[in-house]
Formats: structure tokens, sequence, C-alpha cells
């Protein structure tokens, strides 16, 4: 594990490396370091702007080298679109440093936790602040694309299908998928940011005491039966306290069928 020195160290190495490369327009800081960061496991979020869209294979390749030079265990590329790239590097402390690279004019806000670090031109800071605006007043923040209440639902009536046939396994997995909507729903309540959310532990705590008392204690075809009630209680209640989610009379019928 690190300290929060040795983090401190490793991010100024790293942006004082990006602010020396003519690629580099700007640096965002994202997540929980913006603030001060959450505890000694939080990561080094970081998003790097270049001016030109021609330029955003070579600052790929000048960010690997730059993050090669700590020493890492592992460095995983991953491309979103055709000018979007994300480097994970993983250090032999524990640190991980997400890096996300794009042109300027690609830059966008996911979530408050941002701010701007490095910014040569003046644009990193306009395009930062008028997307951020965008995202303040958009009506609903994060856009859900799934049908909660229906995939809740058809969840649940997988689970039971797969209890009558003592797939226990299978069984497990519907009610994890089951909590994962139940997490996503409470999520939207609480106005939480949903873009890579974690922070579970800061939902509502009559909430999380309500979600944990679902698991069961024992893995039988009777106590799994028991957890997708007590799912499925929940559920109802959360989407009582939604603006956004609604489960109509026929789904809500065939939720208890």
């Amino acid at each position: 594990m690190y300290s929060s020195e040795e983090r401190d160290e490793f991010f100024v190495k790293v942006v004082e490396r990006l602010t020396s490369s003519n690629l580099v327009e700007g640096v965002v800081q994202l997540g929980s370091g913006v603030n001060g960061y959450n505890d000694k496991c939080s990561d080094i979020d970081l998003m790097v702007s270049t001016s030109k869209v021609e330029d955003v294979e070579s600052t790929k390749s000048y960010i690997h080298r730059t993050l090669s030079e700590l020493n890492p265990i592992y460095i995983k590329e991953k491309q979103f679109s055709k000018d979007i790239y994300l480097l994970i590097a993983f250090m032999e402390n524990s640190l991980e440093f997400n890096v996300s690279i794009l042109p300027s004019e690609l830059l966008n806000v996911k979530s408050p936790l941002w701010k701007v670090i490095v910014d040569k031109t003046g644009f990193v800071s306009e395009k930062m602040n008028a997307e951020n605006e965008f995202f303040q007043n958009k009506p609903v923040k994060y856009d859900v694309i799934v049908d909660i209440a229906f995939e809740f639902v058809y969840s649940a009536l997988s689970l039971d299908k797969e209890l009558k046939r003592d797939n226990l396994i299978y069984s497990l997995k519907m009610l994890e998928t089951m909590r994962d909507y139940i997490l996503l729903a409470q999520s939207m309540n609480e106005n939480k940011k949903l873009h890579q959310f974690k922070a579970y532990d800061t939902l509502d705590p009559s909430f999380i005491e309500a979600y944990l008392s679902t698991y069961p204690d024992e893995m039988t075809v009777e106590k799994l039966t028991a957890s997708a009630e007590k799912l499925k209680g929940l559920f109802s209640e959360v989407v009582q306290h939604s603006s956004t989610i609604t489960i109509d009379k026929a789904l809500h019928k065939l939720l208890y069928s």
C-alpha cells in the first residue's frame, strides 16, 4: 500500500512531464483527488487533452513512456472511440493511474469532481466550464439507457425459474443482478455521481441496512427465495421515491405473480 506522500510524489512527477510536452494542451484532474482523496486506496485520475486531433496518438505514446518510467507492474491501453484512449497503470505499491487522452474539443464533464491543473491556451478551462454548465443544467444528469424496472422484474423472474431447477449458482447471479439495479435506482434517487460510482457507503444509512439484510446466511432454495422477496420489497420502496423510474400495474403484477 502506498502513502499519501508517495501518491503526491507520483502525481507531481507525471504532471510535470505532461506540462513539459508540446503535445499536451491541458490536464484535468478527476475523481476524489479533486477534493483531497477519499483514502489511501484512491487512484490518480487524469484527463489529458491535445490541441490537435492528429496529436492524440503521439500524446498517448508519450504518456505511456512517462508512466513506464515509474516502473509499473502493468499498463493496459483501452480505446473508446477513434480519438479517445485510456491508459491504466498499476504500480508495485498498488497505486493506480487512470489517464484518458483525447482532443481538447472532445473534453467533457461527467461529474462535479474535476479540476483543471494545466491549461496552456485557456481553451481547456473554457471548454470544461461550458461542459460543466451543460451538465449542471441537465434535468437528468445521468442518462441510463436500460429500463431499470423491467430489467429488475426480468431478473426476478429468471431467478424464480432457476430456483425451481435447483440451480443455485445461476440463482445467485440473478440475485446480484437484482441488487445492481436497486443500487442504480437508489443512487439516482440520491443524485449521486453515476459515472464509475463506487461510494455506496455514502448512500442513505437506512437503505444500506435494508440492502445488506437481503443477503442469505445459507445457500438453499428457501433462503434464496426469502432474499428475493426482500429485494422485491426494497426495489418497490426505492421506486416509490424515484422521479425517473416507474413500475406500472402490469409489471408489478408480473413481479409478484
